[in-house]
C-alpha cells in the first residue's frame, strides 16, 4: 500500500509539472514547446511546464505581466508576448529566467514605458517595435540595460516625447544624434521649482504688503481717535473755572 502511496504522489507530482495548460498545446523538442497562441487570454497561464522552453503567448488580450510570471522556468529559451494589450510590466517579471532566456518580443501592443528594473540581468535580444513609447528620460534609461533586436531596433519609434520635434523618430537614432532625454527633464523639473519658489515669494510679498497696509491704516484710525480726544489744556481750564465758582 505504501508503495502504491509513493508511486501515486510521484504520478501526480511528474503530472503536475508536465500538465500543458488549458487551452494550449504542448509538445515535447528536448524540452516543451507551449503553444498558447491566438487563445483570447487574459493572463499568463498558471501552472506552466517547468521543463518549458518556448512559450508563445501572442495574439491574445494580456494586458499585465506580473512580478514572477515565469519564475519556476528556468529552462526557457524563448518567450513571445507580441500582439496582446499589454500596458504594463513589473519588475521582476523575468525573475528566475533571466539566465536562459534568449528571445523575449513584447512587440506590438499598448507599452509606452517600463520601469528601468524591468529587464535587470536580462541577457535576451529583445523586441519592443510597435508601441506608443513616450520618449523620456526613464525609457531612455531602461533602453540603455537591454539588447534590442536589430532587425528591429528602427520600429521602437516615439509615440509622443517631452519634444515635440522627435514624434514618429525612431528613438535610438534620436540618442544617437546626441539628444539626452534625462536633460529636458531635469530643465523641466528645475522650471517648475523656479516657478514654486517664484509663487511662493510673490505670496510672501503680498503678504507683506498687506500686513504693511493694514497697521498703517490701524495707525491712522489710531491718530484720528487721538486727535478726536480733548485736549489736556482745555481740560485743565475747565477744572479751574468750575473750582472758582465754588
Amino acid at each position: 500500500i505504501s508503495l502504491f502511496f509513493v508511486g501515486t504522489l510521484l504520478f501526480s507530482l511528474m503530472m503536475t509539472a508536465y500538465a500543458c495548460p488549458k487551452l494550449c498545446h504542448c509538445t515535447e523538442r528536448n524540452g516543451m514547446v507551449v503553444q498558447c497562441t491566438s487563445r483570447n487570454l487574459e493572463s499568463i497561464p498558471p501552472n506552466l511546464p517547468k521543463d518549458t522552453v518556448v512559450l508563445l503567448l501572442s495574439s491574445n488580450r494580456i494586458r499585465h505581466v506580473p512580478k514572477g510570471a515565469f519564475a519556476d522556468l528556468h529552462r526557457l529559451r524563448e518567450l513571445d508576448l507580441s500582439h496582446n494589450a499589454l500596458e504594463s510590466v513589473e519588475v521582476g517579471a523575468f525573475q528566475g529566467v533571466s539566465e536562459a532566456l534568449r528571445t523575449l518580443d513584447l512587440s506590438n501592443n499598448h507599452l509606452s514605458s517600463l520601469p528601468r528594473d524591468t529587464f535587470a540581468k536580462l541577457h535576451a535580444r529583445i523586441r519592443l517595435s510597435q508601441n506608443p513609447w513616450h520618449c523620456e528620460c526613464s525609457l531612455q534609461e531602461t533602453l540603455r540595460e537591454l539588447r534590442l533586436d536589430p532587425e528591429t531596433v528602427n520600429e521602437v519609434s516615439c509615440f509622443t516625447s517631452e519634444q515635440e520635434e522627435y514624434v514618429g523618430q525612431p528613438v535610438i537614432q534620436v540618442l544617437d544624434s546626441g539628444i539626452n532625454f534625462c536633460n529636458f527633464h531635469h530643465k523641466t523639473t528645475d522650471v517648475a521649482m523656479f516657478v514654486a519658489m517664484f509663487c511662493w515669494f510673490s505670496m510672501v510679498t503680498a503678504y507683506i504688503i498687506y500686513y504693511i497696509k493694514h497697521n498703517q491704516e490701524d495707525a491712522r484710525r489710531h491718530m484720528e481717535y487721538l486727535k478726536s480726544l480733548p485736549s489736556t489744556s482745555h481740560m485743565s481750564k475747565d477744572y479751574d473755572t468750575v473750582s472758582s465758582v465754588f
